[in-house]
């Protein structure tokens, strides 16, 4: 295949791949606060979040082997998985394989999550939120689409919605706690006093 197409398929794959993988993580933070659209199941939240995130695992892999077959910069299938190994741009594309070894773990282990406990589950996940600022910095570091306005904006963008929504998620969590109603909490049942009913006739006894 033409180098020259190779090229833009990977500046376009990785475009891409970045934008998934900001909505897998605003779906992940709406998600996991619980909070529903009123037509709109859970279930199905759910799932689309699923979907998005194995999109873009595709395109994530998809840039990566357009750039193994490029023949104009030598990489390496070893730099793809083990960081700065790669005898081109080491340190950002070292970058780009920390990336894609963060995403690569939290979507195995969401493969495996019935296999895991909830908090080896969840803190592999939280790993997804690193892998955007590092991706960010591949990006600006190697991309040949770095300084164009438009790169500089939609990332921009990406890292606004990510950080929204965090908040936002922050927001919905601490709301739920507080309106959490009363009747939720275990009841304690006063021992000051006894009440036995026998027939017709009460008696009380005060210890």
């Amino acid at each position: 295949m033409n180098s020259t197409y190779l090229w833009y398929a990977t500046r376009a794959t990785g475009i891409v791949a970045l934008i998934l993988l900001t909505l897998s993580m605003i779906l992940g933070l709406v998600t996991t606060s619980r909070v529903r659209a009123r037509h709109w199941p859970g279930f199905a939240q759910q799932e689309l979040h699923r979907r998005i995130s194995i999109v873009a695992v595709v395109f994530l892999g998809l840039h990566v082997l357009t750039s193994i077959l490029d023949t104009y910069v030598h990489i390496g299938w070893l730099a793809i998985v083990v960081p700065f190994a790669s005898p081109y741009s080491p340190f950002w594309v070292g970058l780009g394989a920390i990336a894609l070894d963060l995403m690569v773990a939290v979507f195995v282990s969401s493969l495996l999550r019935a296999h895991l406990k909830p908090g080896t589950w969840r803190g592999i996940h939280w790993l997804a939120y690193g892998s955007l600022p590092i991706a960010l910095a591949h990006t600006f570091g190697l991309g040949t689409d770095s300084s164009e306005h438009w790169v500089i904006v939609l990332c921009v963008l990406c890292v606004l919605s990510v950080v929204l929504a965090l908040l936002w998620r922050i927001h919905a969590t601490t709301k739920q706690q507080q309106a959490t109603p009363a009747s939720t909490l275990p009841q304690v049942v006063p021992q000051t006093r006894r009440v036995a009913t026998s027939g017709t006739r009460t008696a009380r006894y005060d210890p």
